[in-house]
């Protein structure tokens, strides 16, 4: 309320909180809008990586995933010339090598 009793309006032009909490909300569209585009469909529910992809995921060069499949380490599938990998089954491989911490008693 201003001075003489009136209601003013909290609009842009006049309150910098309605200001920033617009700003902030945009800031959340377009982050949102990153998750979309980023998340891709499933098939029957399963997530398949290409070999871009699951090297980054991993942390690893494209060679050594092609050194992976060669070894009889990494299962994959190959449709046409591409390579894909179903995400369970990396979760699998890797849960198989998971080895627990252990100390030495002295």
């Amino acid at each position: 309320m201003n001075d003489n009793g009136n209601i003013r309006l909290l609009t842009p032009e006049n309150d910098m909180r309605v200001r920033a909490f617009f700003s902030s909300l945009e800031d959340l569209s377009k982050r949102v809008e990153k998750i979309r585009d980023s998340n891709k469909p499933s098939l029957d529910g399963e997530r398949y990586y290409n070999d871009k992809e699951l090297a980054v995921k991993l942390k690893v060069s494209r060679r050594s995933l092609q050194d992976y499949r060669n070894n009889g380490i990494l299962p994959y599938i190959r449709v046409g010339g591409k390579i894909l990998y179903r995400a369970s089954d990396i979760e699998r491989v890797l849960m198989d090598g998971y080895r627990e911490a252990y100390r030495l008693n002295r």
